[in-house]
């Protein structure tokens, strides 16, 4: 129970949603999973000319628990899913997932039995950087994406029912492509 399940809701609440928004969208703690050339792409945004901490994000974290979003660069092997959804299992509430690359998002070029054909079969994606691979600019792209939905995002009970309304509409929804991580 944090602060926003104990004031009553009311414009107090709406003030405080905006500011723990706002908080949220510049502290991302991202996890990284570079499985392909799409992780040199990444390093890249790491370091300069694009530096991720501008945007105060920095680190990238070894350990899952210290994160809350999570970057899957390059293809998903079959063997390797279990492990993805696992270490997701583990991130920090809210969480959130980034599919760098068209081999995360959709398979790329490798349609066989080895590869997962999106990693949207083992975890919720939230937001899709396309490329083959992405340069580091896409992926900034994506990051700012990523800031809107987390600094509009409700906190609290709210964002446990918003999410639940996001599944329910995308199960009943036709599947669009800023859809498809919500369908399963």
């Amino acid at each position: 129970m944090g602060v926003e399940d104990r004031i009553p809701q009311g414009i107090l609440l709406t003030t405080a949603e905006q500011l723990f928004g706002w908080a949220r969208k510049a502290s991302f703690w991202p996890a990284t999973f570079g499985l392909a050339c799409c992780a040199i792409e990444m390093m890249s945004f790491g370091a300069t000319p694009h530096d991720a901490g501008r945007w105060g994000q920095e680190v990238f974290r070894a350990s899952p628990r210290q994160a809350d979003l999570m970057i899957v660069a390059g293809r998903v092997s079959q063997k390797f899913a279990p492990v993805v959804r696992q270490i997701y299992d583990q991130m920090a509430e809210p969480k959130r997932v980034l599919s760098m690359g068209v081999c995360a998002s959709s398979g790329g070029m490798f349609n066989n039995y080895a590869l997962v054909q999106g990693v949207d079969h083992i975890v919720p994606v939230d937001v899709y950087v396309p490329g083959c691979p992405p340069r580091p600019e896409m992926l900034i792209d994506g990051i700012m994406k990523m800031r809107t939905i987390v600094q509009n995002a409700p906190i609290g009970a709210d964002e446990k029912e918003a999410d639940m309304a996001r599944e329910a509409r995308a199960l009943v929804a036709a599947p669009l492509s800023e859809q498809k991580g919500l369908l399963r």
